[in-house]
């Protein structure tokens, strides 16, 4: 687990997390999965109670003033429970939060994150359209101002949380001039629930069950104009703050989440005999367990090198690349580890006598939302390129292409 990375207090923390996640009913868990249980309102109001939700904030506004460190090895803890729990965990406490603290008003803070953290109010974030999603900048919904409001009309579809939400985050155009720079044509709203405000209904998930996804549709929805986060017209702002808590966050999580699965593999490659001998002994067994434990520990490896790096407050386009890569390889492995755990198993993997089946639809979702892997990789790739050539202008280091024998041949390095 990285101990020697935590401080006390750090440790102290986790083991409070450690009492929530064993607070937890083991029923709670099964009617989520059954869509019983549509969204943890009792986890979420326990976690509040122990003031655990968004520990990184100030303590002004309920939080622990903690880093981002702390934040990552929390949500590892309450993956553990099952990815979706640290989904609606996350989304309110870390995604709706964090833009209410970094570019929201003092009235907002007050009115909007203390409850939030306390466990008294619900929120989800509302980004993507059933014609914008990784396209943030295709966003449909409008809000047109109308003096001292505006009226919000729009849709939003696969918002988790949805359907225990008291108010959302909505992203919405408030520049109509077709000539008008997409970067400064969108608003950010705290939107409550109330009139014209309608969560359709619930997704048919093949995992992740049970953290009330929904579509939300806006219908002529009054908007105070008091209720903008950040600037008029400046929601790539907030949009490009919160890349940090979608991707990094949703990296540390998914660690959680397989954790369990290479432990249940383990236990039972290690009881579990056949052809007269433990099944631990064959290395196509032993070599398949050996890689998800390298995984998982590279995955957290990236993982507090990137939370450092953020916690240090380094370059911006450095830290959207090291989120962004860090998001696709961290979920991509944990997706392997629980795989690998499912083959150990065998048939019996397959099947719900375990939990690694879930897991395994579960982790589905992990490459797939705040930001698909392809689009981590385009980001990755981009910010490369451009430090790469940053790089080699600024500094005199050695040309590494000149360490070949024929490395000057004529007519041999052809560019076009």
């Amino acid at each position: 687990m990285f101990d020697f990375i935590l401080t006390e207090e750090q440790k102290k923390i986790r083991e409070e997390v450690r009492e929530l996640v064993k607070w937890v009913p083991r029923q709670m868990i099964m009617d989520m999965d059954q869509d019983k249980i549509r969204f943890p309102k009792e986890f979420l109001q326990e976690a509040g109670r122990r003031n655990l939700l968004g520990c990184r904030y100030p303590k002004q506004w309920g939080g622990r003033d903690m880093d981002w460190v702390t934040t990552c090895m929390i949500m590892e803890e309450v993956g553990t429970l099952g990815y979706i729990f640290a989904c609606v965990f996350g989304v309110g406490a870390e995604l709706v939060c964090d833009a209410i603290i970094l570019h929201g008003t003092d009235e907002q803070k007050e009115k909007y994150v203390q409850p939030l953290l306390a466990g008294d109010l619900f929120a989800a974030e509302c980004l993507t359209e059933p014609r914008a999603g990784s396209d943030f900048f295709g966003t449909s919904s409008i809000a047109e101002d109308k003096g001292d409001y505006f009226v919000l009309n729009g849709q939003k579809r696969f918002i988790v949380g949805a359907e225990g939400a008291d108010f959302f985050l909505v992203y919405a155009r408030t520049d109509f001039d077709p000539k008008a720079h997409p970067h400064k044509a969108l608003t950010c709203f705290i939107v409550d629930r109330g009139p014209g405000v309608e969560v359709e209904y619930l997704y048919g998930l093949m995992g992740c069950r049970g953290g009330g996804a929904g579509r939300i549709v806006f219908k002529d929805v009054k908007v105070p104009k008091e209720n903008i986060v950040g600037r008029f017209n400046g929601a790539y702002a907030v949009f490009n703050t919160m890349m940090i808590p979608e991707r990094l966050g949703t990296a540390a999580m998914t660690i959680g989440a397989a954790r369990p699965a290479l432990e249940i593999a383990t236990q039972y490659t290690s009881r579990r005999k056949a052809f007269g001998q433990v099944i631990n002994q064959f290395q196509g067994v032993s070599f398949q367990v050996a890689e998800a434990a390298i995984l998982l520990d590279a995955a957290r490896s990236i993982i507090y090198t990137t939370s450092r790096a953020v916690d240090a407050k380094e370059e911006m386009n450095l830290i959207r690349r090291m989120v962004s890569e860090t998001k696709k390889f961290v979920t991509e492995s944990c997706q392997k580890v629980a795989k690998n755990a499912m083959q150990v198993m065998g048939g019996i993997g397959y099947t719900n006598v375990f939990p690694v089946e879930r897991i395994v639809r579960d982790l589905g979702l992990a490459s797939i939302w705040t930001g698909t892997n392809e689009v981590m990789s385009l980001i990755t790739a981009h910010e490369w390129y451009r430090e790469y050539h940053q790089n080699l202008k600024a500094r005199q280091a050695r040309n590494y292409e000149l360490d070949a024998a024929e490395a000057e041949a004529a007519d041999e390095k052809i560019y076009e």
